[in-house]
């Protein structure tokens, strides 16, 4: 049983980016890290911010922008001994409603810049996500600047939740439940207030 060492929150650094439906990743592990009252600083060598709970994993924002993300995840997880397969990456996502949440092993990058860099740092797909559901704007071009802006008021209330059902989950997934966790994450939540029509 494979029990994750590393904790990865995507996101872009900097005040202008805090808000934005991009930073879903940094969000969870703000949470998360508040939670278990877990020290978070910036640490150079590792180009992120990092910390570390008692006997628990590690834990990584980093601070190269997202599509340098595997230039930070790669360095802690060279440190520290740390495969690919002990990782989690937990980061936002276009084709999931706000609201819902996918844990899920391996798998393809749907366009995100963050798990293209971090997959090709490690040299391998087969790590860990968390993937929040930000929703899709509707049209491909408006992609990019959908994910730098921030989510509307339902939208944001939405995602709060997912994240606080993340926050539920997470004891399954840091004891390596990862069956459990997989069955309770996936679940989809009742319809909400930004997906009900107009």
């Amino acid at each position: 049983m494979t029990v994750p060492r590393l904790i990865v929150g995507l996101g872009n650094p900097g005040r202008d980016y805090e808000e934005t439906r991009h930073n879903a990743g940094f969000w969870f592990c703000a949470r998360l890290a508040q939670a278990r009252e877990v020290p978070l600083a910036l640490e150079s060598r590792f180009h992120g911010i990092v910390g570390r709970g008692p006997g628990s994993a590690w834990m990584l924002l980093p601070q190269t922008f997202m599509n340098r993300s595997g230039q930070a995840v790669a360095a802690l997880a060279r440190f520290h001994r740390i495969a690919p397969d002990e990782i989690l990456v937990v980061h936002d996502e276009l084709d999931i409603p706000p609201g819902q949440l996918r844990l899920k092993f391996g798998g393809g990058m749907g366009g995100h810049n963050g798990l293209k860099d971090i997959t090709a740092h490690l040299g391998t797909q087969d790590y860990w996500r968390l993937r929040i559901g930000i929703g899709h704007p509707g049209d491909r071009n408006e992609v990019v600047n959908y994910v730098l802006k921030p989510p509307r008021r339902e939208e944001q209330t939405d995602i709060d939740g997912a994240i606080e059902r993340a926050l539920d989950v997470w004891p399954l997934i840091e004891k390596g439940e990862w069956n459990a966790a997989i069955q309770r994450a996936n679940t989809k939540s009742a319809p909400s207030k930004s997906q009900e029509k107009p």
